[in-house]
């Protein structure tokens, strides 16, 4: 089984005497389900479990449901025999957006306390800025994304011994030795291969092929994009449109959405999409990043949100449309091969999944800085610069924000594939498999 970070955090939120639900958001195909019911059938001796898109397609016994007695009644008539007590029975509601009115009546479930309860569903965002009431209060809402590369490492067997004697390198800014190093260089670049998803994760384990690797990546990607189709029959063509778009605006130099290509029409700009972008970005599949010109501390305040970079929510989906089978592109290092949105493409992943909100630093004459985060202790902004190349010294953007005393920049980081760990002046460069302590 998979190690998932999340799971410590369900299982604690399950054993404890809070009587909000915990409610899973995230996109599909990440394992949300999986580490649910892996942790429910642990922890409780009546455990049920109720798809609500599978009723929706099927009976749609839950579609006219709207109080708690109704709800009991409906799940009463498939798993009577398993409602027995608060401390042993879970009931756990998975695709909750199937039936928005159900996100209200959580509200209702938790004061009811006759049960424990957990949910999970995918564009929870988009279906609670629909919901007329609510449940604020009542849920504790959290995010699940596709493994991140410190769980990849657990999963290629790597232990918490190793894993943590890297995090105290890290912490004390020192350099992994050379065959360390190499290794973990090796398994990053794996991770590009494979990516995070559940499915593509345990069918490389299983077999190392990465022809089966891509075919299910190939198949998720392929989901996404008929699936953000078919919720709005007016926006499935400009929300297809978009989310087609991303790989070929990462291999740009400028790596924005730009509003114009969306549709091939003139004047059009990123007003005319506000929805689109939003429904992409709140199902998970789309990792946005929104440009500041001004990067002080909080960001929030100055960012723009005409000027947008989206990226793919894993690596591995993105190797696969730009390299296919051809793994050489990745494994070897082909200088032929720019890798930088690929690197990227990881950096925003991990960061968002750590809880960060991505911006990036964009001027129009002193170039563009590929992420900055907020940094909570020094009150000041963090700009990160991704480096896949030799040239990892070079960043003259970088260079003259962390120069403009106006920005109160205290540090900056670069990473990238070399090895040793470094601070010169406020710049300080990091092996790029240290982005899963930031």
């Amino acid at each position: 089984m998979l190690y998932r970070k999340i799971e410590n955090l369900i299982e604690s939120h399950l054993k404890s005497d809070l009587k909000k639900i915990l409610l899973v958001d995230g996109a599909r195909q990440v394992g949300k389900t999986y580490i649910i019911r892996y942790v429910g059938k642990k922890l409780f001796e009546n455990y049920i479990e109720i798809n609500m898109v599978e009723d929706f397609l099927g009976d749609k016994l839950f579609s006219g449901v709207r109080s708690v007695e109704d709800f009991y009644l409906q799940v009463s008539m498939l798993h009577g025999d398993k409602m027995k007590q608060k401390d042993n029975t879970l009931i756990f509601i998975d695709e909750i957006q199937a039936y928005p009115p159900l996100l209200t009546l959580l509200k209702f479930l938790s004061q009811d306390n006759k049960f424990t309860y957990i949910a999970s569903g995918s564009l929870l965002g988009v279906t609670l800025s629909e919901t007329t009431s609510i449940p604020m209060g009542s849920i504790r809402k959290v995010r699940m994304f596709p493994l991140d590369f410190e769980e990849f490492l657990y999963a290629n067997g790597m232990n918490e011994i190793v894993i943590s004697s890297m995090r105290k390198k890290y912490e004390r800014l020192e350099s992994l030795d050379e065959s360390t190093h190499n290794k973990m260089m090796d398994l990053f670049r794996k991770y590009l291969l494979v990516g995070g998803m559940p499915d593509a994760v345990n069918t490389y384990l299983a077999d190392k092929n990465i022809a089966s690797v891509r075919e299910i990546q190939n198949e998720i990607h392929e989901f996404y994009a008929a699936d953000a189709s078919k919720y709005d029959e007016e926006r499935k063509l400009k929300i297809r449109r978009i989310y087609d778009l991303i790989p070929s605006n990462m291999e740009n130099k400028k790596k924005r959405v730009v509003a114009q290509s969306i549709e091939n029409k003139r004047g059009k700009t990123f007003n005319d999409y506000t929805d689109e972008f939003e429904y992409l970005i709140s199902a998970g599949i789309a990792l946005n990043v929104q440009a500041i010109s001004n990067p002080v501390f909080p960001l929030i305040e100055s960012s723009g949100k005409n000027l947008l970079k989206l990226y793919l929510n894993d690596a591995g989906i993105l190797t696969g449309i730009l390299y296919g089978n051809n793994i050489r592109a990745v494994l070897n290092d082909e200088r032929s091969i720019n890798l930088g949105a690929v690197y990227e493409t990881v950096v925003a992943s991990e960061l968002i999944a750590h809880g960060h909100k991505l911006f990036y630093y964009d001027n129009r004459s002193r170039g563009e800085v590929d992420f900055l985060i907020d940094d909570y202790d020094s009150l000041s902004a963090i700009p990160i610069e991704v480096k896949s190349g030799k040239d990892y010294t070079v960043h003259s953007a970088l260079n003259v924000l962390v120069n403009n005393e106006d920005y109160n920049i205290k540090k900056a980081l670069v990473v990238s594939n070399e090895r040793t760990a470094k601070t010169i002046g406020k710049i300080t460069y990091l092996p790029i498999y240290y982005v899963m302590f930031l």
